[in-house]
């Protein structure tokens, strides 16, 4: 996760200036002497972005959460992206890091016991509070450690349901825990009881499929940041069904949530995302129509949500999510179904969906984010991924297919799953071959003129094997293979002694 969110930041700050109306796009460079690398490309859009923020205008650049000086995709430093110090431009960043470009951060203290204590009051300090329910309010305060999500998620839940400091202590510890979670959930345990309290009263008013607590299991999977809540909606529902709560808890919550059904019953989207906001489990944002997240919440839900809940998200972002208006869930899906650098693939594409996945979502994303946004090697790495997935489902159709009745017939040949069904198979095929061009294209545009010869050679041999040699696709690529090999000529030409 934390790679997906580095990316979908570095490319927030592109897609930023096009708002601005900055031209972060690639250069063609084909009609100049030298075409330009890929480096070149990234560093022209990067200088564009430094000289729009080194004017004299007083823009405030807010980085959130920055988890490393360096991004993991392309190695480069924060400091390549934000202007010179002394302009009328300023950068305000978060982190966590204990040093952040050589200088030690402002640290935030944590809120005072009076603040903390008038924060997890909420709008219950009209009620008389004696003093073992003030007791269990610190009690409360210091097995959060303060923490201002925790503190919010108290006040809220005192102040929706008639219970006392003491009864939601008292619940809150007798939520089981699991033990397995990272470092830094074993850090908020207490927090993460607390949570687990709030889908309980989600769940006994809204039965054990509550939209609510469906939705906040699947904003784990969704990109840092802005969630439509639409397409939250849409995943929660798809998640499978399972029950976790135990008789035990449904009593306890029955005796704790008597009287208040009717608040919750059968809620729609809306509504779900409401109570959200009023237990302060999520935020309300700048962004219509979206919700946030809390990271340790986020982090959390993808920890303990059930089996299929990612499989869910990918589906909703899949086919409703758009290029233009979801880009970064839409990256964050393909992190999932693709696997970047060192993360395993988490989801498995059937074959048959495989085509559809191609041309609607990785194909226009992929474009997109070279030529809008000079995002050259994110990319190119999204279009080499999903061509090894197009081979490796390939390979597996040509297996033969092994039944039991088929061995015990040993001279009847085994068939393929290409056999069986051809269409898929020349789908598939098709689909590679249309990767394998547009990489070709691309690789023409950074000046890898011998990459791109070798790759549209495999889509031709594809294409005029499936579509035959007049087909207008298999022309199409055989111009850019002229094309290609008129460039590679003349590099050649140039460069021999």
């Amino acid at each position: 996760m934390d790679r997906r969110r580095k990316q979908i930041h570095s490319t927030k700050l592109f897609e930023f200036m096009v708002v601005l109306e900055v031209d972060v796009g690639i250069e063609t460079g084909l009609e100049k002497s030298r075409t330009k690398s890929f480096e070149e490309h990234e560093e022209t859009a990067i200088a564009r972005i430094r000289k729009e923020l080194m004017r004299n205008i007083p823009f405030l650049v807010v980085i959130d959460n920055l988890e490393s000086e360096k991004d993991w995709w392309d190695h480069k430093h924060v400091i390549d992206l934000l202007p010179r110090f002394g302009g009328e431009t300023h950068v305000l960043i978060s982190t966590r890091l204990p040093k952040l470009l050589n200088m030690e951060p402002l640290r935030l203290s944590f809120l005072s016991g009076v603040e903390a204590m008038s924060l997890m009051q909420g709008n219950v300090n009209d009620r008389p509070v004696s003093v073992s329910e003030i007791d269990a309010l610190r009690t409360i305060e210091e097995k959060l450690g303060r923490l201002t999500l925790g503190l919010a998620v108290v006040g809220a839940v005192l102040s929706e349901l008639p219970i006392t400091p003491s009864r939601l202590l008292d619940t809150i510890n007798r939520m089981p825990s699991s033990g397995r979670e990272s470092h830094s959930l074993r850090r908020n345990t207490f927090l993460l009881q607390l949570i687990e309290v709030c889908f309980s009263i989600f769940d006994h008013a809204d039965g054990p499929r509550s939209l609510a607590t469906r939705m906040v299991l699947a904003s784990g999977w969704f990109a840092p940041g802005p969630t439509p809540v639409p397409l939250l909606a849409l995943a929660a529902k798809r998640i499978p069904e399972k029950h976790h709560r135990t008789r035990l808890w449904r009593k306890i919550l029955r005796s704790l949530t008597c009287g208040c059904s009717s608040l919750y019953d059968k809620k729609s989207e809306t509504e779900a995302s409401s109570i959200l906001l009023r237990f302060n489990l999520a935020r309300s944002c700048t962004k219509d129509g979206c919700i946030q997240f809390n990271h340790l919440t986020k982090l959390y839900a993808r920890k303990r949500g059930v089996t299929g809940t990612a499989h869910a998200v990918v589906r909703a972002i899949v086919t409703r999510g758009t290029i233009i208006h979801n880009s970064d869930h839409i990256w964050a899906a393909c992190f999932l179904l693709l696997g970047f650098g060192k993360d395993p693939v988490l989801i498995e594409t059937k074959a048959s969906e495989l085509p559809f996945l191609v041309k609607e979502v990785i194909l226009p994303l992929a474009i997109r984010t070279f030529i809008r946004f000079s995002r050259c090697s994110a990319a190119l790495e999204l279009l080499r991924l999903c061509t090894n997935v197009l081979e490796a489902a390939d390979e597996a159709l040509v297996k033969p297919v092994e039944k039991w009745l088929d061995k015990s017939l040993c001279w009847k040949p085994i068939p393929t799953d290409a056999q069986l069904n051809p269409s898929l198979w020349q789908d598939l095929a098709l689909s590679r071959a249309t990767v394998l061009e547009i990489r070709a294209k691309l690789m023409l545009r950074g000046g890898q003129f011998d990459i791109g010869d070798d790759l549209v050679r495999k889509a031709i041999f594809i294409r005029s094997s499936i579509c035959g040699e007049d087909h207008p696709d298999t022309i199409s690529a055989r111009e850019t293979l002229s094309k290609l090999t008129r460039l590679l000529a003349n590099v050649q030409m140039h460069t021999s002694p």
